[in-house]
């Protein structure tokens, strides 16, 4: 309610709100995957919105798309992750820094010189428990700070969000662990842990991204800004997650654990384990679903009414 009202009464001055004008959305990243997910669901929608073609770090690009377009709201998912997974940022630090500060920075100023509204979709894989934090104990906040830089992207994202917080205009995401129906998307969470022979088991803090995207469009309608712990209430193991694969799809999949030591010997940079505090988005949305009922209706009910065809491209997938 204060970073609504603050933003609402001081920022946008006497700018005709979101719930008034018809909103039009301009999104940054294209070609990523929650970018394409957006399109896809503002497009459903029957909503105003365009893709950005420039780069982000291209000051005088980013102001002509701006001033063509005219958007209202400016959705941010650009940036890298690395391919295929986040080790690669450890060999590519300047591209990460280009992509994931100065750009996303850039973006954000341009806005909050114009009076527009940004919402980025940032990371919570930028906290990992501890002491005060401890397994089955308590989650991160909002105001938290990150307490992970194990990998040089948690450590360019918490950079990030971090500088952010002082942007009046900006709501940033933290997205832990994203999931969607695909058990074959190579980018979703549950299809690298089926594909893995073996896996850690540490409860997590997870994004089921077909509930919560629709959620961030309204956010950005409300000019929600500060920051938003954007997961589902509550954590889920990889072995439950794979145990819901084996009790909905396939009953003759295995698998078997290893530790975060012997993890350590096949990855390049540590992984963020964590559970985040979801009180301020259950106040804006209180239908959001704990994050096992949530894989349950939008994952694996959905695979299970499939569940051969799911359980032959898996295991084409997994090769065996």
């Amino acid at each position: 309610t204060v970073h609504r009202t603050f933003l609402n009464t001081v920022f946008f001055g006497n700018r005709k709100m979101a719930k008034d004008a018809e909103p039009v959305f301009l999104i940054f990243g294209k070609s990523g995957w929650i970018g394409g997910l957006l399109g896809d669901l503002l497009k459903e929608q029957g909503a105003k919105f365009e893709y950005a073609t420039c780069r982000l770090e291209d000051r005088a690009a980013v102001i002509s798309e701006i001033e063509r377009v005219k958007p209202t709201n400016v959705l941010n998912c650009a940036g890298v992750t690395g391919r295929p997974n986040v080790d690669w940022c450890e060999d590519h630090k300047v591209e990460t820094i280009r992509a994931n500060v100065i750009g996303c920075l850039n973006l954000a100023d341009v806005c909050m010189q114009r009076e527009i509204h940004m919402m980025y979709y940032g990371t919570g894989c930028i906290f990992h428990y501890d002491d005060d934090h401890p397994i089955g104990g308590k989650g991160f906040t909002e105001d938290d700070k990150p307490n992970f830089t194990g990998s040089y992207y948690s450590h360019t994202k918490a950079i990030v969000e971090n500088l952010l917080k002082e942007y009046p205009n900006v709501l940033t995401l933290r997205v832990r662990m994203p999931i969607v129906p695909s058990l074959v998307y190579p980018r979703n969470f549950i299809t690298k842990i089926i594909k893995y022979d073996k896996v850690v088991d540490i409860p997590n803090s997870m994004t089921v991204l077909p509930e919560l995207l629709p959620y961030s469009i309204e956010m950005a309608k409300r000019k929600l800004t500060g920051i938003m712990n954007f997961t589902n209430p509550g954590v889920v193991s990889h072995n439950e997650i794979l145990q819901m694969y084996k009790d909905y799809i396939d009953p003759e999949f295995t698998w078997s654990n290893f530790s975060l030591e012997e993890q350590a010997k096949v990855i390049v940079a540590p992984r963020s384990n964590n559970l985040m505090e979801t009180k301020r988005i259950e106040s804006e949305f209180p239908m959001i679903l704990g994050i096992k009922e949530s894989l349950k209706k939008y994952v694996f009910e959905p695979a299970a009414e499939k569940k051969a065809e799911v359980r032959a491209a898996v295991k084409e997938m997994r090769g065996r």
